[in-house]
């Protein structure tokens, strides 16, 4: 007899550091947009790992890269040259327009290298990164620091120096924060962690002119919005922009651990070897898995599907506070990362969704956090509207 949820989740609260606010559960197989748990309960995955397993659970050509890579190689030193690394970075690059690449293992590491990159391109002279207040970076000391919530860093303190936040969508309170050591401004196209609020293109086109016009560095981070998640390559391309320095991470290699960054060639060039490193950045086994992933996310008929597949979605959803109105306050969001947010609270209707077989994020009070595999069907969509518009009729 294998081992049982409560022994897991025992062994689990003596054993592994409590820094996640767990469900008393235990997922242990995925196929496609299903998980299944340990007592064999299926649920419709409409989280995919946070946004991570975009071509959903057991997708086959990622398995199969993954499969023949383990038989071959898993690892070696970036000493050496690592075929599916070079394979990977070009294909970023072409897909974004940028020049370079270089990989780590999270987004919270791709965002450090960001960040480092930037200061390495001011010399020196210039060191001083805006963010956006409510932004989410990442734990690590200098994305926790780039993350303008006091809830995430009031316990750390105290943090880098060389950071301000300004509030998302204020074009006169960031060029007023714009100082001569200023090197970068570095903001999500999309705050996922805030509750998927979207700027304007006005707007972010005027961060890109701001920063044009005082000669600093645009870093985008498309952690959570990249790699197909807002039916483009790369969401800075639903505004037009043109970026120096994005970040990656969550969907780049479909839940084998992997984040990168892609600059501009001239300031990529500003780094050199000893200047950034990591050990299991682009190894074999996770390149693999990204080279396949990415061939199909990033592919033109597949996004073109994502973009309307999360129009449906966004559709119904609005439908459904049409027929109940007073229920839905607000659904927002680009291709499949969408935000519904409620009067009631949030908490209470993910409670009821997971009894009903579906796995559902919030975020605050009132925000449904919906970042499914990008796979999804309309079926399965519908199903799961069903599902939601029983459970607010309630």
């Amino acid at each position: 007899m294998g081992v049982t949820t409560q022994e897991v989740i025992a062994d689990g609260q003596k054993y592994v550091m409590n820094t996640y606010g767990r469900l008393p559960m235990v997922i242990d197989r995925g196929e496609g947009c299903y998980v299944w748990d340990l007592d064999g309960n299926r649920y419709l995955d409409l989280v995919a790992g946070i946004a991570v397993n975009s071509l959903g659970h057991g997708h086959p050509a990622v398995v199969k890269a993954i499969q023949e890579q383990s038989e071959q190689l898993l690892h070696c030193s970036n000493l050496y040259w690592i075929e599916n690394q070079v394979k990977l970075a070009k294909l970023l690059v072409e897909k974004s327009g940028l020049g370079k690449a270089f990989f780590c293992n999270s987004g919270a590491e791709a965002n450090e290298a960001a960040i480092k990159l930037a200061r390495k391109w001011g010399k020196g002279e210039k060191y001083h990164i805006i963010t956006m207040k409510n932004s989410f970076h990442g734990r690590t000391m200098g994305a926790l620091t780039a993350t303008a919530q006091e809830k995430y860093q009031k316990a750390f303190m105290p943090l880098l120096e060389g950071f301000s936040a300004v509030p998302l969508g204020d074009l006169e309170a960031l060029e007023a924060a714009i100082r001569p050591e200023t090197c970068a401004v570095m903001l999500e196209p999309i705050q996922g962690e805030s509750g998927i609020n979207v700027p304007t293109q006005e707007y972010m086109l005027g961060v890109q002119e701001l920063c044009r016009k005082h000669g600093i560095l645009l870093i985008l981070d498309e952690v959570q919005t990249g790699i197909g998640r807002t039916g483009k390559p790369f969401c800075f391309q639903n505004f037009g922009l043109e970026p120096d320095i994005i970040s990656l991470a969550k969907a780049i290699a479909n839940g084998v651990p992997m984040g990168a960054i892609v600059a501009k060639t001239e300031v990529a060039d500003c780094f050199q070897p000893g200047d950034h490193a990591s050990t299991f950045g682009g190894t074999p086994i996770a390149t693999a898995a990204g080279v396949a992933a990415c061939s199909i996310l990033l592919d033109d008929a597949f996004l073109a599907n994502v973009r309307e597949t999360g129009e449906y979605f966004r559709a119904q959803l609005r439908a459904i506070g049409e027929r109940h109105p007073g229920k839905i306050k607000e659904v927002r969001g680009l291709g499949l990362m969408i935000g519904c947010e409620l009067t009631g609270s949030a908490k209470e209707v993910n409670a009821e969704l997971l009894k009903q077989g579906v796995l559902v994020n919030t975020i605050g009070d009132h925000v449904l956090r919906f970042v499914p595999p990008l796979t999804i069907t309309k079926e399965e969509i519908d199903s799961f509207i069903a599902i939601l518009e029983k459970t607010l009729a309630e």
